[in-house]
């Protein structure tokens, strides 16, 4: 019963948000994406949720969740508490609604795009993503000479952070085997990046965009200095779902969703035929690809509201992710340190990257997609695109988080014994 309500809550949840945002002017400043990540939050830190044993922890070892049949072997072996059982389920059903809602979700963004607008900025995207990883390499190299002595096996550290920030969890986890990565220092690290990820999607989704525009070029889909107004009024999402609901909309958008649906399952399928590391990487290629062939179509390019549906899984999804955060680890002050060089990694590479950008004249809209894409992977892309008002960077941001989940384990361990060594 408790799933069957989390559930609910995740999926009406961005509907009430939608609403309000709809009949309040305020709420609407806000914008229903922050709104979301703040009731989030408010649920993942509230108590109501089980914290968990350190025993159950422990044995996740890197895992969102412990198998069925594991977690029942190890309830009737006394190892885990009935309370660790209920927080095991409720990881499941997160888990279950992020794998569900990013495939939906990125077809039905696609299908609505001028892709000509969206391919125009990839060259600028390419010189961008040179310059993510340039500046992430420094600041995780600063990090490490500051705490080496104080972060036992740091060069590990550093090797995963590089992974996890060009790459995402999948790389993360990889790297955690592959430089036998103590469990405890993973989880820390792991969470430390949910935190630092959050309050650096916060600033994206808020006021990043005003800030950076003082320093950087605007986006016109070309990287120089006028945005075109039509940019904005294409991407009204996601405020205006109310609209979803009229007689001549709920056909068409079925089957869109429909399309989004049979892309997904096709991505999964092909997903099963790859080795495990490589599955989610081509779920994201597939269904981008599929979604943008599609979309190319003009029938169902002409579809009305496809973006603001798929804004409304990315709205389940920005829920979900905030209600998975326990804000409650970093107050451990014994891994001040690791936190703080977590930080470093994030907020430091983001500052190199927008000197940098200066420099070469990089648009802000493109600054901000291609930390976005490397610092939260792909499906965080869609989100911080709607926040800013700029669909047509969906693409570049995608195709640099792809790129981002191919090189990253290779980075990373370059990255560690690179370290190591000096």
């Amino acid at each position: 019963m408790a799933t069957v309500y989390l559930l609910l809550f995740y999926f009406i949840t961005p509907l009430i948000i939608l609403y309000i945002c709809h009949i309040s002017k305020t709420m609407k400043k806000i914008g229903a994406v922050v709104l979301a990540y703040i009731l989030g939050l408010l649920l993942g830190n509230s108590g109501i949720f089980p914290q968990g044993s350190n025993v159950f922890h422990n044995l996740l070892a890197g895992q969102t969740y412990l198998p069925n049949e594991k977690a029942l072997e190890y309830l009737e072996q006394g190892t885990i508490t009935s309370s660790d059982m209920m927080l095991n389920q409720i990881h499941q059903t997160q888990d279950l609604v992020m794998t569900i809602v990013i495939p939906l979700s990125i077809p039905l963004l696609l299908f609505s795009l001028n892709i000509r607008n969206s391919l125009k900025s990839l060259k600028t995207g390419f010189l961008s993503l040179a310059i993510a990883i340039f500046s992430l390499l420094l600041s995780v190299a600063a990090g490490h000479l500051l705490f080496h002595n104080s972060i036992d096996e740091s060069w590990k550290v550093s090797g995963m952070m590089v992974g996890l920030y060009t790459g995402g969890t999948p790389n993360l986890a990889a790297l955690a085997t592959a430089l036998d990565v103590q469990p405890n220092i993973f989880i820390l690290t792991h969470t430390y990046d949910l935190i630092a990820g959050i309050l650096l999607l916060f600033f994206f989704i808020t006021v990043a965009q005003r800030i950076f525009n003082k320093i950087l070029p605007h986006f016109n889909g070309k990287g120089t200095h006028k945005r075109p107004i039509d940019v904005f009024k294409e991407s009204q999402a996601p405020n205006n779902l109310i609209d979803l609901f009229k007689k001549s909309t709920i056909l068409p958008l079925s089957a869109a969703l429909g399309i989004a649906v049979a892309i997904f399952a096709i991505g999964g399928g092909l997903s099963l035929m790859v080795p495990k590391e490589f599955q989610m990487l081509t779920v994201i290629l597939t269904i981008t690809t599929l979604g943008i062939a599609i979309g190319m179509i003009p029938r169902i390019n002409k579809i009305e509201k496809t973006f603001e549906l798929g804004m409304y899984f990315i709205l389940v999804f920005c829920v979900t992710v905030a209600s998975m955060a326990n804000l409650h680890t970093i107050f451990q002050i014994e891994f001040l340190n690791l936190f703080l060089y977590v930080l470093i990694a994030v907020f430091g590479s983001m500052i190199i990257h927008i000197v940098l950008s200066a420099i070469f004249k990089i648009d802000t809209d493109t600054t901000i997609i291609t930390i976005t894409a490397l610092s939260t992977s792909p499906p965080f892309v869609p989100v911080v695109a709607g926040a800013l008002k700029n669909k047509n960077i969906i693409i570049m941001g995608i195709t640099i988080g792809v790129i981002g989940y191919a090189i990253g384990n290779y980075l990373g361990v370059f990255m560690a014994y690179f370290l190591k060594g000096i």
